[in-house]
């Protein structure tokens, strides 16, 4: 039987305040025949799929339900509670989307599923978004984070948009085609109690214009010294508070 799948409702949110239970996103669709009559009050099998990047793309994660549909041929359901074939629904990282949701259904039950449909998830809703962002820097999201940092180094990801704690002197390299760190991303700089903060572009990078150049922050004995980072181009950042 050939089928058709109206979505109803898809981006209904609930999540669990104290992490007892899993980011779940509301479903709601409603399966007709191919003659456009319902298909009512029958035992139906879904598979949900999620697709990173296009409605053919990486498939990030995959959960089964079984449903009933009512007498208007509709099914209910919340993704992220299924019975999980691939994937975590709670650790998919939303801001590297998009995302399509593919649903295949099987009307006798079973598991001899049929593609019905495919759609793209246009906005991922903000709980999700800040679920997300919670976990890459903490309890809020708009807090930086203190990096401390006590010898030298390359620059990482985990520095973007937060706060270097330079309490040791040391040197800290901005290496070329450095990806992780996206135009207009800042890093913030501090230098403490006489400790000397070096920040040193490797070959083919520019600090202020300058090939290869560097900026130092020399603090003095009880006080600190700031500084701003911050990326401007390809391989060029700009640097304040020298």
């Amino acid at each position: 039987m050939k089928l058709k799948l109206t979505i109803l409702l898809f981006m209904t949110i609930v999540l669990n305040i104290f992490a007892q239970s899993p980011e779940k996103m509301s479903y709601q669709a409603i399966i007709r025949s191919q003659d456009n009559s319902l298909v009512i009050n029958s035992n139906i099998s879904l598979k949900i799929i999620v697709h990173q990047g296009t409605v053919t793309g990486t498939n990030v994660y995959q959960e089964t339900h079984s449903v009933t549909t009512n007498s208007n041929g509709l099914v209910s359901l919340e993704i992220g509670t299924g019975r999980i074939i691939i994937g975590n629904f709670s650790t998919i990282a939303w801001e590297k989307g998009p995302y399509f949701i593919e649903t295949q259904v099987d009307v006798t039950g079973g598991s001899n599923y049929n593609i019905i449909g495919a759609s793209q998830l246009l906005s991922v809703p903000y709980s999700l978004h800040a679920k997300t962002a919670e976990r890459l820097v903490g309890a809020n999201p708009y807090k930086a984070a203190i990096v401390p940092f006590t010898s030298s180094r390359s620059i990482t990801s985990t520095d973007i948009n937060n706060i270097i704690e330079c309490t040791t002197s040391g040197t800290l390299t901005l290496t070329s085609g450095f990806g992780a760190m996206a135009v207009g991303d800042v890093v913030n700089l501090e230098a403490h109690n006489g400790a000397v903060l070096t920040i040193q572009a490797a070959s083919g990078v520019t600090i202020n214009y300058t090939a290869n150049g560097s900026a130092t922050f020399t603090s003095t004995a009880g006080n600190v010294r700031f500084g701003l980072l911050r990326k401007s181009g390809l391989n060029a950042y700009i640097i304040s508070g020298q």
